[in-house]
């Protein structure tokens, strides 16, 4: 396995704990297990756009720049809902 195949499966990880630690955040039943689960949401979050930084300056995780009208479109059709 080639580092850019490692740092995706670490993203897809992360990214997995990150949606664990949102549900327990919001499920959570007294202010401690909230504030927890808050709390390692946050951290995953940062470890999450760490490894997407890393990712993107080697040219592993590329994005695509939207035409403005595109976005006016979708805009105008969801907007007045």
């Amino acid at each position: 396995m080639d580092d850019k195949n490692l740092m995706e499966n670490i993203l897809l990880l992360e990214k997995g704990a990150c949606d664990l630690f949102m549900h327990g955040t919001l499920e959570s039943g007294t202010e401690g297990v909230h504030q927890t689960f808050c709390n390692a949401l946050n951290e995953s979050l940062h470890m999450q756009d760490t490894i997407y930084d890393k990712m993107t300056a080697k040219g592993w995780y590329t994005t695509e720049q939207v035409e403005q009208s595109k976005v006016t479109t979708v805009k105008q059709r969801f907007g007045g809902q």
